[in-house]
């Protein structure tokens, strides 16, 4: 009986089976696996070898490019999820060397939708936002919620989480709020330790899934809030000579072993280090992340760094601050020089090719990136465990146990902010209704249409923020005042004014509402939470135990001028972070 290839017997080291399969790459393959590149799935969960992603490339010339690391979007049923995964597998398996193709994918399981950061997910089961998550600030509930995550990509074919996110939420106004576990570092070094334990387990293995953690060195302070997936968000800004208070998260997953970095687009102002992006930035990736902290994982740029895309007749232009100047070529070599293994949300390894013909770049260089990215490939058994059992996939991904540990997650993570002796509401009251369900409204009170005929109000608002709507994606990213405008902020104050109210407000981010903090009955806040959850909380069946995980500022001149790298530094909070009563 013939022995399997060394690259494919499990016996071997890993150290082995890497040298092995890298000493049978070509150029051309081991290009190929430094990018990490978008393909989608649609709702109804066919598979087509000819189906690009945002107008991207189809799968099949991906594969011909010999790409094998693919961020998954869009979703399907659990089970179609996982047949198509199974298909592009095939694919893969087929090929010379049958490399697997490590699926990757944005958070799934919260409440917001954004294509640019994250999607919710029917299939799955459905929490809080990370800051929901740290306004409970127990590790012990974050690690039993990243363990069923893991479980339920593993259901599908899912190996690697783009994320936890180590950023700190101390610029009020940026749009990546919600995915950070707030302002304070301390906490949020304990919650990302905690994600990266629930996701990997002790050590990267076979029933694992690989975290990439970001965005280093710390993505909050943008100035004036401005989020650097836009160029008008490029600079970061650190006026209270606050840079290490953002490291702390990133050392805490470290610690925790996390497999991968992602750094982010901005680029450092006013810092000792090269302002450039920081993808493109040797004395971050080299120096501080390779270097100071001893980091040899991968390192994988955030999506777009090289190229501009073209989406619905919309150019994207390349996140390349700093460099816009550069060429192509020579962007990809700056951020390798820099430090970095794969290229994310690019497609494009001809000019790596071009680069290592030309001599500027030498393959040992690029060997040293392969290595690192087939050894989590070997670490997460991908060989081995490429397939999965589509229908266990519909028995795990979102079953009963998991949904119910989700929910009452959500129920932990309202915090009640003000109570004028109102809440726990008791009995059925006539109650008028603002962004809630009627159906499910019914379940605890009389549902009456207009404020005149209510003994309650119950309004369910969302932090406000400005649209814009010029380029794709930037619908997505509220930005701007936090502050509600008028005649919208009177139509509220009216109500509350006319009748007892309770407010709940969805915080993605701060908000500044003074007035309707003054003038409503009881304020709650929360962080992704169903109607259900909230309305449990309102009228007792669920007692708030929930912390503010960040200050919200009093005016929006208080938000002007505090400083993006400072927490806790507006001027006379409303509540401030740490807040919560109880009753």
């Amino acid at each position: 009986m013939t022995s399997p290839e060394p690259y494919l017997d499990p016996k071997r080291s890993i150290n082995e089976r890497i040298e092995d399969l890298l000493g049978r790459m070509t150029l051309a393959e081991k290009a190929g696996m430094l990018f990490h590149t978008m393909v989608m799935i649609s709702p109804d969960g066919d598979f087509n070898m000819d189906l690009g992603a945002f107008g991207g490339p189809s799968i099949r010339e991906l594969l011909d490019k010999h790409i094998t690391h693919f961020n998954l979007v869009g979703s399907a049923s659990a089970e179609k999820i996982a047949a198509w995964t199974n298909q592009l597998q095939e694919r893969a398996a087929a090929r010379r060397l049958g490399i697997p193709i490590t699926f990757s994918s944005d958070p799934r399981h919260s409440f917001a939708m954004n294509p640019g950061a994250h999607m919710s997910t029917p299939a799955f089961s459905q929490w809080p936002e990370a800051p929901g998550l740290a306004a409970i600030g127990d590790e012990a509930l974050v690690e039993q919620f990243a363990d069923i995550a893991r479980q339920e990509y593993l259901a599908v074919g899912l190996r690697a989480a783009l994320h936890p996110m180590a950023d700190l939420a101390t610029e009020p106004r940026w749009a990546r709020i919600n995915g950070t576990f707030g302002e304070d570092n301390e906490l949020a070094a304990r919650l990302t330790a905690a994600y990266i334990r629930g996701f990997q387990g002790a050590e990267l293995g076979s029933q694992s899934v690989a975290c990439m953690t970001k965005h280093f060195p710390g993505g909050g302070p943008q100035k004036d809030g401005e989020d650097p997936h836009f160029a008008y968000g490029r600079e970061q800004v650190y006026p209270g000579d606050h840079f290490e208070y953002h490291l702390l998260p990133f050392q805490a997953a470290f610690d925790a072993g996390t497999a991968m970095i992602m750094p982010y687009y901005g680029m450092p102002v006013g810092t000792e280090h090269e302002a450039v992006g920081f993808a493109f930035n040797k004395g971050v990736i080299t120096g501080l992340l390779r270097e100071k902290y001893g980091f040899d994982g991968v390192v994988c740029t955030d999506w777009g760094p090289l190229t501009d895309a073209h989406v619905a007749g919309t150019v994207f232009p390349a996140r390349a601050w700093g460099v816009e100047d550069l060429s192509l070529a020579e962007r990809a070599l700056k951020a390798l020089e820099a430090g970095v293994d794969q290229f994310g949300g690019e497609h494009c390894p001809e000019v790596v090719i071009d680069l290592v013909k030309s001599g500027e770049l030498s393959e040992a260089r690029i060997d040293a990136s392969v290595r690192r990215l087939l050894r989590d490939k070997f670490r997460l058994g991908a060989f081995e465990h490429r397939f999965v059992d589509e229908e266990a996939a519909a028995n795990i991904a979102g079953n009963r146990a998991f949904r119910a540990a989700g929910e009452l997650a959500q129920r932990k993570s309202i915090a009640l902010l003000k109570n004028d002796d109102i809440l726990p509401l008791s009995g059925r009251a006539k109650i008028y209704i603002e962004n809630i369900d009627k159906a499910v409204a019914a379940s605890y009170g009389d549902v009456v249409d207009s404020p005149n005929d209510a003994d309650i109000a119950i309004l369910r608002l969302q932090a406000p923020y400005q649209p814009r709507n010029d380029i794709f994606l930037e619908a997505f990213f509220h930005a701007g005042d936090l502050d509600f405008k008028q005649p919208e902020l009177s139509r509220i104050l009216t109500i509350a004014r006319s009748l007892p109210t309770i407010v709940d407000i969805y915080l993605d981010r701060p908000a500044v509402i003074p007035e309707i903090a003054e003038t409503c009955a009881a304020l709650l806040a929360n962080f992704g939470a169903d109607d259900a959850a909230v309305l449990d909380v309102i009228f007792g069946r669920f007692k708030p135990t929930a912390k503010l995980p960040f200050e919200l500022p009093s005016s929006m001149d208080a938000v002007r001028a505090q400083k993006p790298d400072v927490p806790r530094d507006s001027e006379n909070p409303l509540f401030d972070q740490g807040f919560g009563l109880r009753y």
